[in-house]
């Protein structure tokens, strides 16, 4: 559900942008949160915990609980409950540990 025209904001969510989960297109509007968007399209998981391997998802919506990570653009591990959908943004679950970058301990 969108609302459209709020009484006190005006006409909301009016141009339409494509975002891509796994590679498959989906329909977002500007001023949405990649989480918002993906949850309008019907994708509520977006990972998997490391130790339980279980479904992750929206959990406070306020980027405190770390549940709604995605891998967006590129980066690993992106709060999609904080971030703003962009036209053509790629978005995977966040199935693994994000890659290290950079060299620890001197080795």
């Amino acid at each position: 559900m969108h609302i459209k025209h709020h009484p006190v904001l005006g006409e909301q969510l009016q141009k339409t942008i494509t975002i891509y989960f796994n590679d498959l297109p989906y329909t977002a509007y500007e001023q949405q949160t990649v989480a918002a968007a993906l949850m309008a399209n019907g994708i509520k998981r977006l990972g998997s915990s490391r130790n339980l391997v279980q479904p992750r998802g929206l959990f406070c919506t306020k980027g405190r609980c770390c549940s709604c990570y995605a891998t967006i653009n590129g980066e690993d591990h992106v709060r999609t409950c904080l971030t703003m959908v962009e036209d053509g943004m790629k978005i995977y679950p966040n199935d693994e540990d994000p890659e290290v970058r950079g060299e620890c301990c001197g080795d």
